[in-house]
């Protein structure tokens, strides 16, 4: 039987080791380790690496902590506007969501999008349609209200700034969630959630809900959730780049990740990270910020939940 494994991440760029207590870092890795074992849960069942990532997600979505879903960072219309992707790996299939309001879980809505669409990437008013057509419930505005998001937001309300969660100018960091995995058959998938920037405009919209820049999946390669400067991660295709790296100058899973983090998005001004699986059940999970929430679990017995480098 092929190995078996998940990893997951809360985002790049964490809260600075100052203001992170003992008290805050334990919460964090506890909400880690509950999204890593629902997923791996699966997994260790006998269940496909597409449910599990999508099941991993939504224990991170559901958690007031990380920037998706119920901890989704405010909008300058001080609204959440939050976008989810999901791609599985055996058959390239995919669904993405973007400029969504008031779903629980994004991360599920992507992956009926997947499943109960002929379409991959669904926007706006039409995707919320698509979602009250599939009996998802719309949550009121107080769902995702969350005094710490609030106050990030009034920080630099009614000013051009807008703020990526893990960027150096606040000690405010938080970032996107994701999760790949590998199942016992070696089909691989990859699913990412977000609610994008702290006062963001126009309608904007990051790496996480766009196939081969946030999220990828291909059981020839390997499945990627990022997690960073999102204008960065499209212009490099970094989820893809990396693909292309094991595909074309058959590199390893580490070396290609390693390659695209630690050089490439570094050489056109972007940060942040990724986690990565192939289909042998490897995993890596290069960052090139102070740190990234991240777990990861294996049917070889290693398991591990960090923050810091």
């Amino acid at each position: 039987m092929n190995t078996f494994s998940i990893a997951i991440h809360g985002g790049a760029g964490t809260l600075v080791k100052g203001m992170m207590t003992t008290e805050l870092e334990k919460q964090y890795k506890a909400a880690l380790k509950e999204a890593l074992d629902k997923g791996y849960s699966v997994l260790e069942s006998g269940g496909t690496s597409v449910d599990a990532v999508e099941k991993a997600v939504v224990v991170l979505e559901d958690s007031h902590l990380f920037n998706a879903g119920k901890g989704a960072v405010f909008t300058a219309d001080e609204t959440h506007e939050m976008d989810a992707s999901i791609m599985n790996g055996k058959n390239l299939n995919a669904g993405a969501v973007s400029l969504i309001s008031g779903i629980k879980n994004p991360i599920s809505l992507a992956y009926q999008v997947m499943e109960k669409s002929e379409h991959v990437f669904l926007a706006g008013k039409g995707a919320m349609q698509f979602a009250k057509m599939n009996n998802f419930a719309i949550e009121p505005a107080s769902y995702f209200y969350d005094d710490f998001r609030h106050k990030q937001w009034l920080e630099i309300k009614d000013t051009d700034s807008f703020q990526l969660d893990h960027t150096k100018k606040k000690d405010s960091k938080f970032g996107t969630v994701g999760a790949v995995a590998c199942d016992a058959d070696g089909n691989i998938a990859a699913a990412t959630s977000t609610g994008g920037m702290t006062n963001k405009r126009f309608g904007r919209i990051g790496d996480s809900p766009v196939i081969g820049a946030g999220n990828y999946a291909d059981n020839k390669t390997c499945a990627i959730s990022c997690t960073g400067s999102g204008e960065f991660f499209i212009r490099g295709v970094v989820a893809y780049d990396v693909a292309c790296l094991i595909e074309h100058k058959e590199m390893s899973l580490l070396e290609a990740a390693n390659e695209v983090i630690h050089k490439r998005i570094l050489e056109i001004g972007g940060d942040g990270g990724l986690i990565a699986v192939d289909a042998k059940g490897n995993i890596a999970m290069p960052f090139n910020t102070e740190g990234m929430y991240r777990a990861t679990k294996s049917s070889n017995g290693k398991e591990e939940i960090s923050i810091y480098k």
